[in-house]
């Protein structure tokens, strides 16, 4: 299931981001729009009078004319385009700041469990600290901050230089706030590991300190790593889904899962529900969290040798 959503995502990335002409200017498919089409029911539903006309006027004009497979948005842009291209950055945000979270959060518990004392304490108190605030109302604070900062500066940012920006803040909250159960986890586990009888024997013999955490610890850690990066993935997805349904991170036009929700959710109503502008996003992003967490719960149970000892 998880391959098939990728790779959706990942073969169509030449269509999706392929130049269409659009009047005077190129624009990639995912942006290219044409109003007159707007909202036009997907291609498995039946044309309304107006609606054809609509299409019928478009096509004899040489305008832009967006495919129907899914239908068109309010600005009259190819969904599927931008269902298909925002599974890119939804997944490679998610991707990226759960990597960002793995790194941070193994060297931050690796450090404190391996040091311990004073330094352990300390670590682990800051932790403390951040547990206690509201990771959302962090990346909120980050979002505004960075704005805030861009506008003091007076400096004018183009329109893709605004959407790299949104992304990294986007990146820099999401991998900045969700390291910290990682540090407790790794941390816990250098603990136990500097009690075996291996780590006892390479003290012994004067093994030096950074050979004993590069050669024996490290790789000791590599399956409690591969788990947690694996569960964190679909945390850091559907944190990025949820900012950008609130409106931060992802801009337009740039497409995310969220912010296609988003938009789909003011496209049903009682009048004329158009609900697979609702639905597609929300089925994509079910269908991607249920996969990675299935796949970090077969890691989880594969890497825990009390798991294997109960099931034999």
């Amino acid at each position: 299931m998880l391959l098939a959503v990728v790779a959706a995502c990942v073969l169509t990335l030449p269509w999706t981001f392929g130049h269409v002409q659009q009047g005077a200017a190129a624009e990639p498919r995912y942006a290219a729009s044409n109003l007159s089409l707007n909202l036009l029911p997907p291609a498995w539903m039946p044309l309304g009078e107006f609606d054809a006309q609509r299409l019928e006027r478009a096509s004899g004009t040489g305008d832009y004319l967006p495919g129907r497979a899914l239908g068109t948005d309010a600005s009259g842009r190819d969904f599927l385009a931008r269902l298909l291209a925002g599974g890119v950055f939804s997944l490679s945000v998610g991707l990226a700041s759960a990597a960002i979270a793995v790194v941070i959060g193994t060297l931050w518990g690796a450090v404190a469990g391996f040091v311990g004392g004073r330094t352990d304490a300390l670590l682990m108190r800051i932790v403390d600290v951040l547990y206690g605030l509201p990771s959302v109302l962090l990346v909120v604070l980050l979002a505004v901050a960075v704005d805030g900062v861009v506008g003091r500066s007076g400096r004018q940012l183009s329109p893709g230089q605004g959407q790299l920006l949104g992304l990294v803040t986007l990146l820099v909250a999401i991998g900045g706030t969700s390291w910290l159960t990682m540090s407790r986890v790794i941390r816990g586990q250098v603990l136990s590991l500097r009690a075996q009888p291996f780590m006892e024997g390479c003290r012994a013999i004067g093994v030096p300190a950074w050979k004993q955490f590069v050669r024996h610890l490290l790789p000791n850690l590599v399956g409690p790593i591969v788990v947690y990066a694996t569960l964190a993935v679909p945390a850091a997805i559907l944190s990025e889904s949820f900012l950008s349904f609130l409106g931060i991170g992802v801009r337009e036009p740039t497409p995310s899962w969220g912010s296609l929700a988003s938009d789909g959710l003011s496209q049903v109503n009682l009048v004329h529900s158009r609900w697979w502008l609702l639905v597609a996003p929300c089925v994509l992003i079910a269908l991607t969290l249920v996969a990675l967490n299935f796949i970090g719960d077969s890691l989880r149970s594969r890497f825990d040798p009390t798991a294997n000892r109960a099931r034999w």
